[in-house]
């Protein structure tokens, strides 16, 4: 069973994650995307309905994971998840494309800090929605 906490914390990360994306995808790639336009399907084309669908159920996967497996529930704990999961997705993502593709470098590396920051976000997020009932917040909120 999926908990409240679980369902704030997947609403919250697919927010994050829809913003921190347009920052990266059309902020701080764009110019590198039309520099490199021939590479990728033309805006009328591309699958949005797919993208985000593929988020929802990474968001879905992460905080599931999070919230199954985790025993401790901290925001170090989540955290620490967070950035891992990053690295890990980051990683694959930027140079394993790199490796395959002939991306820009400056498209893999920010692929690959991007993936890590908003594995971080996210992991402060579970962090923070998702916790144990059992265990009191020292501060004295819940």
């Amino acid at each position: 069973m999926i908990s409240v906490r679980s369902l704030w914390a997947m609403a919250a990360i697919f927010a994050a994650w829809l913003a921190m994306d347009f920052v990266i995808h059309q902020l701080i790639l764009g110019s590198s995307y039309a520099a490199t336009v021939a590479m990728w399907r033309p805006m009328a084309e591309i699958k949005m309905e797919l993208m985000y669908g593929v988020v929802a159920f990474s968001v879905f996967v992460f905080v599931y994971i999070y919230s199954r497996f985790f025993a401790a529930k901290s925001i170090g704990a989540g955290l620490m998840y967070g950035v891992l999961f990053g690295l890990s997705t980051g990683l694959s993502m930027g140079y394993g494309t790199y490796a395959v593709q002939p991306l820009l470098h400056d498209i893999a590396l920010a692929w690959f800090i991007g993936s890590t920051a908003e594995g971080a976000v996210a992991g402060l997020l579970v962090g923070v929605i998702v916790k144990d009932p059992s265990v009191k917040d020292p501060s004295g909120g819940s």
